[in-house]
């Protein structure tokens, strides 16, 4: 298998330098018909290899914490589109085999197959197997003329078409599995972009889009004749006075033994004399007028960093001796340190490098910030962690893992 790829990926290899200008129309749209069947061909082979190693459990033995960070890490992938390639690569394990066999031949998209996946494993339990097995051969013939929303839509109404003696009571049944998708692809991704901004994306429920709007709808509305923002300005400006308020409430629980709390990291003088820009403890930088803005009702932590962003000496807050040092290392480690892990600093705890019963202080250069999911891994597993020459914290393999043990460190926060 293996062998086959290589030389199909060097056949395409041939293909990128072309001279596509010198194709015909015809000849280009054929070009373009080839690579969409290649592509779906490819997506089921990557499809059965994600298959086998989430089964396999490939990804949590190598430390992540689960197959969808693994494969974002791997392959280099955002979140969202992990999640899509897992989602697939579960929904056609238990599909019929015609499903498969569409998306090998590349007679359907990857989105198509996961429709047409679904629409099946409905009509399989309130009509049985054989009659899931017409719906993918119809619903297969649909995919030639509809895009993947339209496909799902139609599918609803399969059973008119295959068992319309069933249609009513399969009804009933489609809505059930409706509500256990929308179960399964809730989520919301927040990603970072240029400038300290965060793009935020996902699929609420119908619960969570009323709780949602009953909100944000309020804070929406236009402030008078003279507001000149957009819809979308004043979604974004409720949703922020929504968390505003949240905090303000003194009702969150705790993270990492902290309260909910925006934390912005700036010097001194930059405050005084408000020319200084600030760092929140998840690595995105703020300008200083927003810092002055924060810091007018702002607890104050004084934090004395040497040249090389090392934490020198941090002050204590009344009654929170451990909280100062959990600073700290919020401001050295800005998340989980574990390789690959981009957990911000509220989701995790701090670790002894060397075991309290061991000997180990509760100090700086004997913690690092885990979070849930690599804390268990790390004290089951044969990782070890080390401070590197520069202070910050690094991860050794275990040699089954890599026979070299090259230390390796995460990438996904900023540095001071």
């Amino acid at each position: 298998m293996i062998d086959e790829l290589a030389r199909a990926e060097s056949a395409v290899a041939t293909c990128t330098d072309a001279a596509t200008w010198a194709l015909s129309e015809h000849d280009l749209i054929a070009a373009l018909d080839a690579t969409h069947r290649l592509q779906q061909r490819l997506a089921a082979v990557q499809v059965a290899a994600v298959r086998e190693l989430d089964g396999r459990g490939t990804a949590i033995a190598q430390g992540a914490s689960s197959t969808a960070v693994w494969l974002r890490h791997r392959l280099r992938l955002d979140v969202a589109a992990a999640r899509r390639l897992l989602g697939l690569a579960a929904s056609l394990d238990v599909a019929p085999p015609g499903v498969r066999a569409a998306l090998a031949s590349g007679a359907v998209t990857a989105e198509q197959a996961r429709v047409i996946a679904d629409t099946a494993a409905t009509v399989s339990a309130s009509a049985g197997t054989d009659v899931a097995d017409e719906a993918v051969g119809l619903l297969v013939e649909w995919a030639e003329q509809f895009d993947p929303t339209l496909l799902r839509r139609m599918g609803t109404r399969i059973l008119d078409h295959v068992a319309p003696d069933l249609a009513d009571a399969a009804a009933a049944a489609a809505l059930a599995a409706e509500a256990a998708r929308a179960e399964r692809d809730r989520h919301v991704t927040i990603s970072e972009q240029t400038e300290g901004r965060l793009r935020l994306t996902g699929t609420l429920d119908a619960e969570a889009a009323a709780l949602l709007r009953a909100a944000i709808d309020p804070l929406s509305a236009p402030s008078g004749p003279d507001d000149t923002r957009s819809p979308g300005q004043r979604r974004h400006d409720a949703l922020s006075d929504v968390c505003r308020l949240a905090l303000r409430a003194g009702e969150l629980p705790e993270h990492g033994g902290d309260p909910a709390q925006v934390v912005v990291t700036t010097s001194y003088e930059g405050l005084t004399r408000q020319l200084g820009a600030g760092a929140l403890d998840i690595g995105l930088e703020l300008t200083p007028e927003t810092v002055r803005k924060l810091a007018c009702d702002a607890a104050l932590l004084p934090v004395v960093l040497g040249g090389a962003g090392q934490v020198l000496d941090v002050g204590r807050q009344r009654r929170l001796v451990t909280g100062a040092l959990r600073r700290a290392l919020v401001l050295r480690d800005g998340g989980c340190a574990f390789p690959g892990c981009d957990r911000p600093p509220r989701w995790c705890a701090a670790h002894h490098i060397r075991h309290w019963a061991d000997g180990g202080s509760t100090s700086l250069d004997n913690a690092v910030l885990l979070c849930g999911h690599h804390h268990r891994h790390i004290h089951l597993a044969n990782w070890a962690v080390q401070l590197g020459g520069d202070g910050h914290p690094e991860f050794v393999p275990p040699a089954w893992l890599d026979p070299a043990q090259i230390p390796r460190r995460n990438h996904y926060h900023r540095r001071t």
